[in-house]
Formats: C-alpha cells, sequence, structure tokens
C-alpha cells in the first residue's frame, strides 16, 4: 500500500464502525498558565482506552478474508494486544497475544476478555519476538506489529484527521512517541492537511530513548 492522506481517509472509513471519534476538550486555567489556546484530542475515551484500537482495527479489517481465517499474532504488554484481540473478535477469527510474564494483571484480562489466547514469554524483547514468530510458525497467523505496519501507521494517522478536522487552525501538534507509529502518522495526516503545521514529537524527560536516539543518528 502507499502511505498517504488518502490511506489514512479510507482507514477512517474502514474502521468508522467500531471506533469512537472521541472529544477534544480545553481547559481555560491550562491556556492561562501556558499563554496559549491548547486543545486535547483525548484517545484515553477510545475503545481499550487508547488510540491502538485505531491501527489494529484497520490492520486486521484490512486482511483479505483467506488471509484473516489464518488469525492474527502480536507480543503486547498491553494496549496494542487488547486492541489486537477486540478487533479479531469483531472479525471473529482467532488471536494470539505473546505477553511478558510480568504484566500488569489487569491488561492480562483485558486481553482474555475479547477472547484471545495468550502465551507468556519471559520480559525481554527478544523473547517477545522469538515467541512471537514460533506462534506464528505454528498456526499460520499474521504478525500484526504495534507500529512496523502500514495499516496499523495509517490507523492511527485518524486521529489526527479528526483532531483538524474538529480544530482546523491548529498551528502546531505534540504527539507522544514510543514505537513511532501513532508520530509517523500523525504527521504524515497533519503536514498533508495543513502543511504549515508543526509536528512535535514528546515523551518523558527520564525515559527519553527517541530524543537520544535522534540525536545520536541510531536506534
Amino acid at each position: 500500500m502507499t502511505l498517504d492522506l488518502p490511506a489514512i481517509r479510507a482507514a477512517h472509513e474502514r474502521i468508522r464502525p467500531y471506533i469512537h471519534r472521541t472529544p477534544v476538550l480545553t481547559s481555560s486555567r491550562l491556556n492561562q498558565a501556558s499563554g496559549a489556546s491548547l486543545f486535547f484530542k483525548c484517545e484515553n475515551f477510545q475503545k481499550i482506552g487508547a488510540f491502538k484500537a485505531r491501527g489494529a482495527t484497520n490492520a486486521i479489517f484490512s486482511l483479505d478474508d483467506a488471509t484473516a481465517r489464518r488469525g492474527v499474532a502480536t507480543h503486547s504488554s498491553g494496549n496494542h494486544g487488547a486492541a489486537v484481540a477486540r478487533a479479531a473478535k469483531l472479525r471473529g477469527i482467532p488471536a494470539h497475544i505473546v505477553m511478558p510474564s510480568n504484566s500488569a494483571k489487569v491488561k492480562i484480562r483485558a486481553v482474555e476478555s475479547y477472547g484471545a489466547r495468550v502465551v507468556f514469554c519471559e520480559p525481554t524483547e527478544q523473547a517477545r519476538e522469538t515467541t512471537c514468530a514460533d506462534v506464528i510458525a505454528q498456526t499460520g497467523a499474521t504478525l500484526i506489529h504495534s507500529f512496523e505496519n502500514l495499516d496499523v501507521i495509517a490507523g492511527q494517522g485518524t486521529a489526527a484527521v479528526e483532531f483538524l478536522e474538529d480544530v482546523p487552525d491548529l498551528d502546531l501538534v505534540m504527539c507522544p512517541i514510543g514505537g513511532g507509529g501513532l508520530l509517523a502518522g500523525t504527521a504524515l495526516a497533519a503536514k498533508s492537511m495543513r502543511p504549515n503545521i508543526k509536528v512535535i514529537a514528546v515523551e518523558p524527560e527520564n525515559a527519553d530513548d527517541a530524543a537520544q536516539s535522534f540525536r545520536e543518528g541510531r536506534v
């Protein structure tokens, strides 16, 4: 697929029946404190409680029927796993979610509540990837990666489309960065809809791996 604004708009139409159009809220007190007009796109009100419902739903509903019947798999310690499990349930296909053994119990229960099979592994990135690869080899399931997937990125970008439809004169968007899927979709959508807008990636000061990677030019 070509990842562009039409792809993100197509993703929005595809997932519209299965997600919330989340509200944009404001705060006069924060406006006064910052000296700016701030708008908050509240994806905490999204299905499964996070924006990840968008990307996982788009990726799973983009699969052809033959591929979908073999099921989907991913590795996740929480929200992406729940998003994949929910989307798979909506489509009526199997989901296999690899989770670290130290995952929060509430996250495990959320994944299980959607009927997914949970496979536990050691709490390392290598163990997650290896275990997930084994599950895929055994089941024929399709990997739905949390960010290295164009359909996931397109789905995440739908939040920015809604944001700019609701607040079309935004001049700056601050977007959290983890794996980069939300940031990639947000930047593409925002810059396509409003070329002069600035998009800034943000992360905690004491967990600034993306900033370090950016400065050093390597992951």
